[in-house]
């Protein structure tokens, strides 16, 4: 089921358990560790994502962030799509990362989100995405 077009009646376990059941999520290894309406933490280990420097592969960075992002988009009763993610990479990065995803502004139907990926406590990337209201009739 696509992330924007949750049950009218989904619970907030629901939405979240959804993304974590998700082929991508499974594929990539991603596990939501704690959500919240604007809020986001997940997990992905880096077995199977490195590239042939030995470090975790961009693309792998990119999507654990984008999921992040999404989850903390879409955690409360609004639906929320991606418009644009920028994301700047930090440091190369070899064992469990951590990304989380914060609401900094909201206007209108727009949000904009910080992600911040870390290896233990090291950052390793860093992006702001902004998400569109799809519900019309939420606030």
């Amino acid at each position: 089921m696509p992330h924007d077009q949750f049950p009218a009646r989904a619970s907030i376990e629901e939405r979240i358990a959804s993304f974590d059941s998700s082929e991508f999520a499974q594929l990539l290894g991603m596990k939501v560790l704690e959500a919240r309406e604007g809020y986001a933490r997940v997990m992905m280990p880096p077995l199977q994502k490195k590239n042939p420097n030995g470090v975790v592969h961009g693309g792998a960075i990119f999507s654990l962030a984008d999921h992040a992002f999404a989850i903390a988009a879409n955690a409360g009763r609004s639906d929320r799509v991606a418009v644009s993610i920028h994301i700047q990479f930090i440091g190369p990065a070899h064992g469990d990362l951590i990304a989380i995803s914060e609401i900094v502004g909201e206007s209108g139907r727009y949000s904009t989100y910080r992600i911040m990926v870390y290896e233990k406590d090291r950052p390793i990337a860093q992006c702001d995405g902004i998400a569109i209201r799809t519900d019309h009739s939420a606030p």
